[in-house]
C-alpha cells in the first residue's frame, strides 16, 4: 500500500478507509512518530467497536513500545473516557476512532498529558513529517529496550469521576431514551448511569462497528429519527443520542423535538457559572447563538467568541482558563475535565437541570433558544475565496451592519447575522443565519444563498 499522507492527516486526527488508505504497517509507524514527537516515556491508548480497531492500536502500540515506551491499554472506549485516563494518569494519549464516519473508516485522535490536543500546529505535522519517509525505508531502530504494554480498565474510574462533577442522587426519577447507535455510548451509559434515579430506555446499545441501524452522527436528523419516535412512544422525559465515540451528545425533548446544541451550550453554561460563584469565562464558537453569550452575561459570566473546531476552543480554555465551552456541533468542554469535551458529561447536566425540577425540557430550555436559526447548510462552489469576496461586496458599507473574517465570513446587522465559512476538505461553503424572528431568518438565509449559489 502507497500512503497519501495529505489525504489521511487532516486538521485535528488521523482519518481515512481501512485497508484502501492506511493499515497496521502505517500504524506502528504513526505510533513511533508519536512518541517521538511528544518525547513521552508512558501513553495510553484506546479503541472504538470499529472491526479495525484493535489491530490498529495494538500496531500502533507496538510502534511505541519498539522505541523504549511503555503503553497502558485500555481498550475498548469512548473518546472522552481515553481524555479521562490521560488527564488522570498524565499520560499522551491515542484513541483510535472514525466518530461517526462510516465502518470503513478509522482514524487515530491523539493528546498530549492531560489530554492536551495534539493538532497540525500542536505535533501532526511533525508527526506526518516523520512517517511520510518511513513509509518506504521503515522506521529508525531504537537503541531503547522495549517498552511493556499492559491492560488496565477504566470504565468504573471515569464514570465516578464524572458523576462527582454532577450530582443527580436527589434528582425527581426520569425516563430516559438513548440511542447509542451501535458505538461506544453503549458501552458507557449503563456504568455511568447506574444507580443514578433514571430509568434507561437503551435503543442500539450492542457494540457494532459496521453500524446496522443508523449512522452514529446525530446532527444529520434522519439519524435520530428512531429516538424521537422512541421518546414519544414511551412517554419518556428527554431522549440523548450519542455519535460512534460518544464524545458528542445530542438532546431531544419529551415531545420528540431536537434541542439546539447552543441551547445546550447556554443551559450548561449557565449551571457551571453558578457552581462557580456567578464567575468566569466561557467559550463558544462564532456560530453558536446569540443566546449563548446573551445567557452567559446575565449569569454573571464572561462569553468570548472563537473559530470553529476543538483545537481552537481547546488553546483558548487554556489560555483563558474558561470553566466551560460549547459549539454548534455538539461539542462541549469542561475545566474539571482537562479542557476537554466530553458528550456524557453535558448529558450529566442536562438530566440534573431537569430532575431538579418539575417542568418538563421543553419548557426548561425555551429560556434558552430565543432566536430563529437556519442550521448549517452547505453549497458545493468551484471558487470559494470568489463566493467569499461576492458576499463581502455585496453587504460591505451597508448602513449598520459589520463585517469580521475571524472565521470565513461573518456578517452582522441589528436583528440578524450570518456566517460563511470554508470547508477545509471539500469544494464546500458553510453558511449558518440566525434572526430575531422566523420570516427575518428566512429572508436573510435565502438572500446569502442567492449569492453564494450564483
Amino acid at each position: 500500500m502507497t500512503a497519501d499522507l495529505s489525504q489521511l492527516v487532516k486538521a485535528y486526527d488521523v482519518r481515512g478507509v481501512v485497508p484502501d488508505q492506511w493499515d497496521e504497517t502505517l500504524a506502528e509507524l504513526f505510533g513511533a512518530a508519536f512518541v517521538q514527537v511528544t518525547g513521552a516515556d508512558a501513553i495510553v491508548t484506546g479503541h472504538d467497536m470499529r472491526p479495525s480497531s484493535p489491530g490498529l492500536s495494538r500496531a500502533f502500540a507496538r510502534g511505541a513500545a519498539a522505541r523504549g515506551v511503555d503503553v497502558t491499554e485500555i481498550g475498548l472506549c469512548s473518546t472522552d473516557q481515553l481524555y479521562y485516563a490521560s488527564g488522570a494518569f498524565g499520560l499522551a494519549g491515542a484513541m483510535f476512532t472514525a466518530s461517526h464516519n462510516p465502518a470503513q473508516y478509522n482514524g487515530i485522535k491523539m493528546c498530549r498529558a492531560g489530554a492536551a490536543p495534539v493538532g497540525q500546529d500542536t505535533g501532526l505535522s511533525e508527526i506526518r513529517e516523520l512517517v511520510e519517509p518511513w513509509i518506504d525505508s521503515g522506521a529508525p531502530t531504537s537503541d531503547a529496550t522495549p517498552g511493556t504494554i499492559t491492560q488496565r480498565d477504566t470504565l468504573e474510574d471515569y464514570s465516578a469521576h464524572l458523576r462527582g462533577l454532577v450530582d443527580l442522587t436527589a434528582i425527581r426519577p426520569l425516563k430516559v431514551v438513548v440511542d447509542a447507535g451501535n458505538g461506544m455510548g453503549g458501552h458507557t451509559v449503563p456504568t455511568v448511569f447506574a444507580g443514578l434515579p433514571l430509568t434507561l430506555v437503551p435503543m442500539y446499545f450492542e457494540l457494532d462497528g459496521t453500524f446496522p441501524n443508523h449512522e452514529a452522527n446525530p446532527l444529520d436528523p434522519a439519524n435520530i429519527v428512531d429516538l424521537q419516535k422512541r421518546v414519544r412512544e414511551e412517554d419518556a422525559d428527554l431522549g440523548i443520542a450519542f455519535d460512534g465515540d460518544a464524545d458528542r451528545c445530542f438532546v431531544v425533548d419529551e415531545r420528540g423535538e431536537p434541542v439546539s446544541p447552543s441551547a445546550i451550550t447556554a443551559l450548561v453554561a449557565a449551571r457551571e457559572l453558578a457552581r462557580n460563584g456567578g464567575k468566569g469565562t466561557v467559550i463558544h464558537n462564532l456560530i453558536t447563538s446569540w443566546s449563548v453569550p446573551e445567557v452567559v452575561r446575565e449569569n454573571g459570566g464572561t462569553p468570548v467568541r472563537t473559530r470553529v473546531g476543538h483545537s481552537f476552543i481547546k488553546a483558548e480554555m487554556a489560555t483563558s482558563g474558561a470553566i466551560f465551552g460549547g459549539e454548534h456541533s455538539a461539542h462541549y468542554y469542561f475545566k474539571d475535565f482537562w479542557n476537554a469535551d466530553t458528550g456524557m458529561l453535558a448529558a450529566l447536566h442536562v438530566l440534573a437541570a431537569l430532575g431538579g425540577q418539575e417542568g418538563t425540557l421543553s419548557a426548561l430550555v425555551a429560556q434558552y433558544d430565543r432566536y430563529a436559526g437556519s442550521g448549517e447548510i452547505n453549497s458545493t462552489v468551484d471558487d470559494q475565496a470568489g463566493r467569499l469576496a461576492a458576499i463581502k461586496a455585496a453587504y460591505e458599507g451597508r448602513e449598520g451592519i459589520t463585517l469580521d473574517e475571524l472565521d470565513g465570513l461573518t456578517v452582522t446587522a441589528t436583528d440578524w447575522w450570518f456566517n460563511v465559512r470554508p470547508s477545509n476538505t471539500e469544494p464546500l461553503l458553510r453558511l449558518n443565519a440566525e434572526a430575531r424572528d422566523e420570516p427575518t431568518m428566512t429572508k436573510v438565509r435565502d438572500e446569502a444563498l442567492a449569492i453564494i449559489r450564483g
